[in-house]
């Protein structure tokens, strides 16, 4: 029968294998919030829909996790809202123009002249193995 072990966090990290399950080896509890999220009230989480942002990781379904306190700077991935739709795109700012950038060819830029409003900086983006 195969055991499963706790959701612990070893202190050792895993080049290619499984550490040891020795009890010795492991700081307690895992709990992700604290891995994750620097800001709690200014974090949420979205679902990501297409396949605009491979390039950078992040696939059709994963889960983001997005803080609002961060300052969106040129490079970060955003979630954005543009013409009353949402988005996940890499920032582009330059000579006061903004633009945001899919990270896939098959997807172009989107210039940004009408409404656009930043909600968030993308921290993490969570998804199963295949």
């Amino acid at each position: 029968m195969f055991r499963r072990p706790t959701s612990e966090l070893f202190l050792c990290p895993v080049a290619a294998g499984y550490p040891s399950p020795a009890q010795d080896y492991t700081e307690g509890p895992l709990d992700l919030n604290e891995h994750l999220i620097t800001n709690p009230p200014a974090t949420f989480f979205v679902r990501a829909s297409g396949e605009s942002m491979l390039g950078v990781g992040i696939f059709d379904g994963d889960l983001l996790v997005v803080d609002r306190s961060i300052e969106p700077r040129d490079g970060h991935v955003v979630v954005a809202v543009v013409d009353g739709e949402f988005t996940v795109k890499t920032l582009f700012s330059r000579n006061g123009r903004v633009r945001l950038v899919a990270a896939n060819d098959s997807y172009g830029p989107i210039d940004t002249p009408g409404e656009c409003m930043v909600w968030g900086v993308v921290t993490y983006s969570i998804h199963a193995m295949p």
